[in-house]
Formats: structure tokens, sequence, C-alpha cells
């Protein structure tokens, strides 16, 4: 989130200096932008170096399962089956 508030922040201030005189913006105003944003960058480092490491990705749901389910499926290799047969036929002959 600070990351985020930094770059559009970043981007404002770009703003302000490409079009100061054009939109008649008084350079107390600019330089206390400055002072803003360089004290968000020291806060945002802060924030982000203190996190937490992330942790660890859990199992998988073929892990959970144990593996593959079909591989093993010979109904399939019999005539006039297929993967896709359901209780009540082969829903893509249908």
């Amino acid at each position: 989130m600070f990351k985020r508030f930094a770059a559009k922040e970043a981007k404002m201030l770009k703003f302000l200096e490409s079009n100061r005189t054009i939109c008649g913006i008084p350079a107390k105003a600019i330089k206390q932008v400055k002072v803003n944003h360089s004290n968000t960058i020291r806060i945002r480092n802060q924030v982000c170096a203190a996190r937490p490491p992330a942790p660890p990705p859990g199992p998988t749901l073929s892990d959970a399962i144990g593996g593959p389910i079909i591989a093993d499926d010979t109904s399939a290799n019999k005539p006039g089956r297929s993967t896709f047969d359901t209780l009540t036929g082969n829903v893509l002959a249908r």
C-alpha cells in the first residue's frame, strides 16, 4: 500500500513541477510536496523492511489427495466408454 502511495505521490510531484507556470503553483507548495514525498519514501522503506517474511506455501490440493486420480483408469480404454461418461452416459454424445 505504501509503495502505491509513494508512486502516486511521485507522479503528482512530477506534474506539479512540469505545470508550475501554467497552473500558477507557488514554489513553496512544491517544496512542501517534496519534503512530504521524502518522508513518505522514508516511511515506506521502514514499513517494507519491517514486514515479516512470507509464510511458506501450504500443501496443494494434489498433495492432499495424493497424486493423479485418473492415471490408472482403464474403463476409458474399453470400447464404447470414455473419460466423459457419467452415470447417465456420455455427456458429449448427447
